[in-house]
């Protein structure tokens, strides 16, 4: 197999990429500088090196603890349980939310063969545990999915015991949006966590 093609074949595992942009980002780079082309592997080499999940939340960083755990700022009485990394910085741009974050590292999926000791839920427990009370709500912000939703279930059966109140993001019609082209899904959702005016 050729580097191209190899380099192609690896950027086509990355979500979203099929095989005809991978061969378009491979040529891309290759009508580039090879400086360019150096500067990219760097980074990416610099990148599997430096940055690890956080002790404490898992949230990706490159010190010991991420910059919302390392902020004296936020709110250790509330902690927003994500699915991935990246959906700490989807709340955090709402500006909105003040309170901890833990990261899973995905859903629980039996399908697939995950479960819970898969993913990152043994350092929450142990985190709502330890805080002897400080922990006040734990917000599960995983998707709407089904895996997701088993996700939550599981949660909430595993938190409440511990003590905290444990609540779930509200769902329903996005800002913008006219009845007429909501699914019945969304809708139905919408008007069970309908609120005072």
């Amino acid at each position: 197999m050729s580097l191209i093609d190899q380099l192609a074949e690896d950027l086509a595992r990355l979500p979203g990429i099929g095989p005809k942009t991978a061969l378009r980002l491979v040529y891309h780079l290759m009508k580039g500088t090879p400086g360019d082309a150096r500067r990219l592997a760097h980074s990416i080499r610099d990148l599997a090196d430096r940055v690890h999940p956080c002790g404490r939340c898992g949230n990706f960083t490159e010190h010991d603890l991420c910059t919302v755990c390392a902020d004296p700022r936020r709110d250790p009485a509330v902690i927003c349980v994500v699915e991935e990394p990246y959906e700490v910085g989807a709340i955090e741009r709402t500006g909105r939310y003040s309170g901890l974050y833990h990261v899973l590292g995905g859903r629980l999926s039996p399908l697939d063969g995950v479960g819970p000791e898969e993913l990152n839920m043994t350092t929450l427990l142990e985190h709502v545990r330890g805080a002897n009370g400080i922990v006040k709500e734990v917000i599960v912000a995983t998707n709407p999915s089904v895996e997701g939703e088993a996700t939550a279930v599981y949660l909430e059966g595993a938190l409440r015991p511990l003590g905290p109140r444990v609540t779930r993001l509200a769902r329903g019609i996005p800002v913008g949006s006219d009845l007429e082209f909501v699914d019945g899904s969304t809708l139905g959702e919408a008007l069970l966590g309908r609120r005072e005016m």
